[in-house]
């Protein structure tokens, strides 16, 4: 099976790269690869002519997307659309990742695939959520796996951030602790991947992060466990860290499609960061 990629050269397009042994896989990015250009993106489909695209590219810096709101939209929406109408017209299958963002953040229990999205508060979240529904629209053999609170190989993300600051030269770190999440490996995304890519008779909507659930604070504690750092943490609220893009108090992604499929479950998010710990940073 051949699989084509968008946003190879990101962090998961990367993980996926170095995972999916059992395709073969192309990695494509910018500037060979611009989903907001349809006519060029067609081109490339016809050139390689993938069984699958795995659509990994996307503007992620949420605070960004609020002050460059249409180039959110251009790549997140329009991009996503683009590479919806390829695929539908050379009848590829599309893998697109999405985000928890799509959600308001103010349920009370975790969200599932079947709870209804618009777009949460944000350029980021609403960008992301017009680019859901052009692949609904336009590529009826799809999958969209939504994903959150990421970290994986290289970088950058949180566990990244947390070492590197844990440099032995700050006698506490203030961590958020009123935001409630899934962090989530892109190790165990990747593995996941694999096994939707050899079940052509899946279509919809996938939630794929880890299992259990963690606030930023907590997260970083568990990090520096891991590591044997000793790095006090103390908790603090979202209020005391403003941002341009608000941050949704409850990221937690329910997995009932996995489960509704009898799919593996995805591994619970302390093992899933035990193993990346060791790989990543020899712990």
């Amino acid at each position: 099976m051949k699989v084509l990629l968008t946003g190879g050269k990101g962090m998961l397009g990367r993980t996926l790269c170095r995972q999916l042994t059992a395709f073969e896989v192309i990695a494509t990015d910018l500037p060979e690869a611009d989903i907001t250009d349809r006519s060029s993106f067609d081109l490339l489909l016809q050139q390689h002519r993938p069984d699958v695209v795995i659509h990994c590219a996307a503007m992620t810096a949420v605070d960004r997307c609020e002050s460059e709101i249409d180039l959110a939209y251009r790549i997140n929406a329009s991009g996503t659309e683009n590479v919806a109408y390829a695929c539908q017209k050379h009848r590829i299958r599309l893998i697109a990742i999405s985000t928890d963002y799509v959600f308001a953040g103010d349920s009370d229990r975790p969200y599932h695939e079947f709870d209804p999205a618009d777009g949460g508060h944000t350029i980021y979240g609403k960008s992301k959520f017009a680019g859901e529904e052009a692949v609904r629209k336009l590529c009826p053999d799809h999958l969209i796996c939504r994903i959150s609170w990421l970290y994986g190989p290289g970088g950058p993300s949180f566990v990244h951030t947390m070492m590197q600051l844990a440099d032995g030269t700050r006698p506490f770190l203030k961590v958020v602790d009123d935001q409630i999440g899934n962090p989530t490996s892109t190790l165990a995304v990747a593995r996941h991947l694999q096994k939707l890519l050899l079940r052509p008779d899946l279509t919809g909507t996938f939630h794929l992060t880890c299992e259990g659930e963690s606030s930023w604070a907590n997260f970083a504690q568990e990090i520096f466990k891991i590591a044997r750092i000793n790095q006090p943490v103390i908790p603090c609220t979202t209020a005391e860290f403003p941002r341009p893009a608000p941050r949704p108090a409850n990221s937690r992604l329910e997995k009932r499609q996995l489960k509704l499929h009898g799919l593996e479950p995805m591994p619970h998010w302390q093992d899933a960061l035990k193993e990346f710990m060791r790989q990543e940073f020899n712990c």
